[in-house]
């Protein structure tokens, strides 16, 4: 399966734009690490990379909303 990267926009609508694809962890997490450092202040999105059969999965992975995680501190 290939690891992609998305440019993903949270405002006004979430938007996903497919920046690249790669074969192998190694080489899409050095690059979205050169693109998150490229990145601006000013600009809005963030950079992902997935795991995924194709974009389409991709692009669904995405776009799910994901609960937030359990803070132990929460009692």
């Amino acid at each position: 399966m290939p690891y992609y990267i998305y440019k993903v926009f949270s405002f006004p609508i979430r938007r996903l734009d497919k920046i690249e694809q790669h074969s192998a962890f190694r080489d899409a997490s050095a690059r979205a690490k050169v693109l998150r450092a490229a990145l601006t202040h000013a600009e809005d999105g963030s950079i992902k990379v997935i795991l995924a059969d194709n974009e389409l999965h991709a692009e669904d992975l995405l776009s799910q909303q994901r609960s937030p995680q359990p803070n132990p501190d929460d009692d």
